[in-house]
């Protein structure tokens, strides 16, 4: 597909980029202030001329296109998706280890496939705190690795692999190596001793590549959802030319239920929207008469129906890589797509010239969740869900199809403009 090429470049750029929740925001804030927009400390109020605005929360960035003309009662086109993706995360005292070994504590951060981690090249990467509240991102090489156990240790290994989440997912650090803080403050620039707090996660360091015999899948880390996340970054660069006000709202902690001030279930994108309101004059009846016409696309990557399992998936709802995006249903609201949204994700990829796919999933399988319905019930927007379909989620290496993530940011660039 003419511009995939390009988009996977471009996308494996960001995701090398945002080894963190903290640092996918901080790419797509410092991306579109390159572009012009400005970024609004959340203590001043916002600006109401023409233009590009992001606000930075913590790991959660919200980015805005105020179009001439604009005024309070203005409808607003959200596309929600999340920053984080399920892994590792260092527990406040990072140093542990036995029989000789430097190991890094960690525990289990959401729901990933805890073998995909094992005998991968990881990095650190999060935000160090000091003392007085400044914060620094920080970002290593590979510097660890969960060493599996040899075969001839366990035999029956292959009958059915059993992880235990506190013994058996140290990552060695080494054997030598200093401390693991101190480490890391020499690679921000910092005294060790004034780091007294950190949110730091595991990464894998190799980067995302074309595959297949044809080339024709991309694989890569933390494409759950930071492959969302771009799509709807390339769109809001793209769309120049909506009547309605494009928002781009990438919240945090969705791997974990979302409860948090930068969760789609906290304040961060309403105090965004009223913020919005405030600065173009208006009122809560305004912000109401705004929200009543508003959508929001949530966009989280789903489920290929996998070769290996076919029985896992719905017989009749059999989505394929490279077959476009996917518009996710589920009946008991896990997703928000209803008829009309349905109808609005049609016209915007007959806009953009791509096809989707409908996900549905087999009656018999529990069915996931996003910031689609969490979205919905905190801000009344009507909300549909849509993704990238994916081999292997929550792995630490996923593979999506090559066409997928431009044909999705296309259709939310068609979204953004009015489609």
């Amino acid at each position: 597909m003419p511009g995939a090429a390009v988009h996977l470049d471009d996308l494996g750029d960001f995701v090398a980029a945002s080894p963190s929740s903290y640092h996918a925001a901080r790419a797509v804030a410092d991306r579109l202030i390159a572009q012009g927009f400005v970024e609004v400390p959340e203590s001043e109020p916002f600006g109401s001329a023409p233009g590009g605005y992001v606000l930075v929360r913590d790991g959660a960035v919200v980015a805005w296109r105020l179009p001439n003309g604009a005024d309070a009662a203005t409808p607003y086109r959200i596309v929600g998706a999340h920053t984080d993706s399920p892994g590792l995360k260092v527990k406040p005292n990072p140093e542990t280890g036995s029989n000789g070994w430097r190991q890094v504590a960690v525990e289990v951060y959401g729901g990933p496939l805890l073998n995909s981690w094992l005998d991968r090249d990881l990095g650190l990467a999060g935000r160090l705190v000091s003392r007085d509240g400044s914060e620094s991102l920080v970002a290593t090489d590979a510097v660890m690795r969960v060493p599996q156990l040899a075969i001839h240790l366990d035999r029956q290994v292959n009958d059915g692999l059993t992880l235990n989440k506190q013994t058996h997912l140290q990552p060695v650090w080494g054997l030598n190596a200093g401390g693991i803080l101190a480490h890391l403050a020499a690679r921000a620039g910092l005294d060790e001793g004034s780091i007294v707090g950190h949110d730091l996660v595991a990464f894998d360091t190799q980067r995302g590549a074309v595959i297949g015999a044809d080339g024709e899948f991309f694989a890569c880390g933390r494409m759950d959802n930071l492959s969302s996340v771009h799509a709807a970054l390339v769109a809001l660069e793209q769309a120049t030319n909506g009547r309605e006000i494009p928002v781009l709202a990438a919240f945090d902690h969705e791997e974990v239920g979302s409860a948090s001030r930068t969760g789609a279930s906290g304040p961060v994108l309403e105090d965004v929207l009223r913020g919005i309101n405030h600065a173009l004059g208006g009122d809560g009846d305004d912000l109401r008469r705004a929200c009543a016409g508003s959508w929001c696309v949530s966009a989280d990557a789903g489920h290929a129906v996998h070769p290996n399992y076919p029985e896992r998936h719905d017989p009749t709802h059999r989505p394929l890589l490279g077959e476009g995006p996917l518009l996710k249903v589920n009946a008991n609201q896990r997703y928000t797509t209803d008829g009309q949204g349905t109808a609005l994700w049609a016209r915007a990829c007959e806009a953009a010239g791509v096809k989707y796919q409908v996900f549905v999933s087999n009656n018999s399988m529990p069915c996931g969740s996003t910031i689609g319905p969490l979205s919905a019930t905190r801000l009344g927007i009507r909300t549909v869900d849509v993704g990238i379909p994916l081999l292997s989620m929550h792995s630490v290496r996923e593979m999506c199809g090559v066409a997928d993530p431009v044909m999705l940011a296309g259709a939310l660039r068609e979204f953004f403009h009015g489609a």
